[in-house]
């Protein structure tokens, strides 16, 4: 995989072979085949049929998610029929609410690292997102924009559910519009730096994703939770709380940081701390191109990423991604789910 530079990237790949692409279809194909299920019966059904992926698909996850040896790992030659995609949608609501083939696939991909799971307050409590150009989101900082740099960050850092990996399948990109990532525990930080990142100084508040006005109104079967979903995601607003942005190891850390949502801390020292991180998270980062067939996979605990701006043209050929988002431990959010057997966080 190559940057934008076109030198290789520094990040785990991948490459499936023929019979692994096999084997990949099989499941889909009977993934597709169970009907009448419930969105849960489904994922479950997902969960099971991951344990008969390809045994080195299999290995290369597992060794990722115990090992950490790298903030992101890209899995190629993922099977993807352009004939069969149909226009990129103008809008994630105009995508197909029933999982197609390639969600199928990423739900896959996403249960060999653990459970992939919803947010009641982003597009509309999907599973599998779609990340494509929004003509009316153009100068928005959201996945959906296109004019501005979408600024790295971690994965919906604001929250403490957020997810441990995030998954980016790409489905279409001619534009060669590149993502931006970085390690950040690779970085070689003085131990006082790291002291003072791991102080609770720092406010992050929800990205505009989950705000209701980029939602649609919620079914009147769960209408109420939704809205005391949006409730809390006000109040996380109005009032975050201060939380630490580097954790865990100081040799290798965890990072929780979203820049564009935050603010800087009220005391000088730990506002140059977090200005010395930013400025070496810029100087590392990279800029990876995904194909048609890639996945990106990335450890939402070491990594952030962004995306740089582009044209779009919306003529359905647009950039596409599917999107996913996973968790090791869907137990810790038990509170913020309607039940045991939802995958669904409300608030």
């Amino acid at each position: 995989m190559t940057t934008s530079k076109g030198y290789f990237m520094p990040v785990i790949t991948h490459q499936l072979a023929s019979e692994d692409v096999s084997i990949l279809r099989g499941l889909t194909a009977a993934a597709a085949e169970a009907e009448g299920l419930t969105v849960e019966q489904r994922l479950r059904t997902m969960a099971l049929l991951a344990h008969a992926a390809p045994a080195r698909l299999r290995r290369a996850m597992v060794e990722f998610r115990m090992l950490e040896p790298a903030g992101a790992m890209i899995v190629s030659g993922l099977p993807v029929e352009e004939s069969a995609l149909g226009p990129t949608p103008g809008h994630w609501r105009h995508a197909a609410m029933e999982w197609s083939d390639e969600d199928l696939l990423l739900l896959l991909l996403g249960s060999l690292l653990g459970d992939p799971f919803a947010w009641s307050t982003q597009q509309d409590g999907r599973f599998v997102h779609n990340i494509l150009p929004i003509k009316d989101h153009a100068d928005e900082q959201l996945g959906s924009g296109t004019s501005q740099v979408l600024w790295w960050h971690t994965e919906d850092a604001f929250h403490e559910a957020r997810p441990d990996y995030l998954l980016l399948f790409c489905l279409r990109n001619p534009n060669d519009v590149a993502t931006t990532y970085a390690d950040v525990s690779s970085l070689d930080l003085e131990p006082e730096l790291f002291a003072l990142l791991s102080e609770p100084e720092f406010l992050i508040r929800p990205d505009n994703s989950h705000k209701p006005e980029h939602n649609s109104a919620p079914l009147d079967s769960n209408a109420e939770a939704v809205s005391s979903a949006f409730d809390s995601i006000g109040r996380r607003q109005a009032d975050p709380r201060r939380i630490p942005v580097l954790f865990g190891d100081p040799r290798s850390p965890y990072a929780r940081l979203d820049p564009y949502f935050m603010e800087d801390p009220l005391s000088v020292s730990h506002a140059e701390a977090f200005a010395s991180l930013c400025a070496r998270i810029n100087e590392s980062l990279e800029h990876i191109v995904l194909r048609p067939g890639d996945c990106l996979v990335l450890d939402n605990y070491r990594a952030v990423h962004g995306r740089d701006a582009y044209e779009a043209r919306f003529d359905g050929t647009d950039r596409w991604l599917k999107r996913v988002n996973v968790t090791r431990d869907l137990r810790s959010s038990r509170a913020l789910r309607g039940g045991a057997d939802s995958a669904t966080i409300f608030g």
